[in-house]
């Protein structure tokens, strides 16, 4: 391994590698760039990353991330507040919201049901949704969730848990290729599958 001439150097190189997608050579180009750059970018990085450290957190009501115990989606009083688009994960908030063709709310699992990983419905936010169809008058669940076998597995407990309530439940066209994460569909076939959204029909027997 490379020996550098200053030991704080290294320690950048060696932390801006644990980023998901950067090696080590990328990590030294974003080192020097920074160092380069440290009396105007880097400085705004370091608040950005203070704030990230020390001001975002998890919504109570849909736990996206939020500022404040409520986000900025939960509280636009423009949203229909009818209808709550269930994801995997936040980053499938910013995925929709990308496409301009959603205006409800939202409710994040926080994972999907994967017994393989050890992910069983007691881990994800199951209950506060439940609380929320009962307590906000809410009408429609859109299922936007990757289209995984994982993903397969969570509509269809979380449709079978919800058979004897009074929600319409739709899931998004599928636009979206089966296998696919939805945070990786382009922003028009994503937008669509969320237009073009069926419904799913319990019967009895599910």
């Amino acid at each position: 391994m490379a020996q550098y001439s200053s030991r704080h150097l290294e320690y950048a190189i060696r932390t801006i590698g644990q980023l998901p997608g950067i090696g080590r050579k990328s990590a030294l180009r974003i080192a020097l760039f920074l160092l380069k750059n440290k009396s105007t970018l880097l400085p705004e990085l370091i608040v950005g990353l203070e704030g990230i450290k020390h001001n975002i957190q998890n919504c109570k009501t849909c736990h996206n991330l939020a500022d404040t115990d409520t986000c900025s989606i939960c509280d636009d009083r423009s949203r229909q507040k009818n209808i709550i688009c269930v994801v995997e994960s936040e980053r499938d908030v910013m995925a929709i919201e990308d496409t301009g063709q959603y205006h409800g709310l939202y409710h994040v699992l926080g994972g999907i049901i994967s017994p393989i990983e050890g992910v069983g419905p007691q881990d994800l936010t199951i209950e506060s949704l439940l609380e929320r169809i009962e307590k906000q008058g809410i009408s429609e669940l859109i299922m936007a969730i990757s289209p995984t076998i994982e993903g397969e597995t969570t509509i269809f407990y979380l449709t079978k848990l919800l058979k004897n309530h009074s929600v319409r439940i739709s899931i998004i066209a599928r636009g979206v290729a089966f296998g696919g994460e939805l945070e990786y569909a382009d922003g028009v076939t994503l937008g669509r599958s969320i237009v073009a959204r069926t419904n799913i029909e319990l019967t009895e027997s599910a």
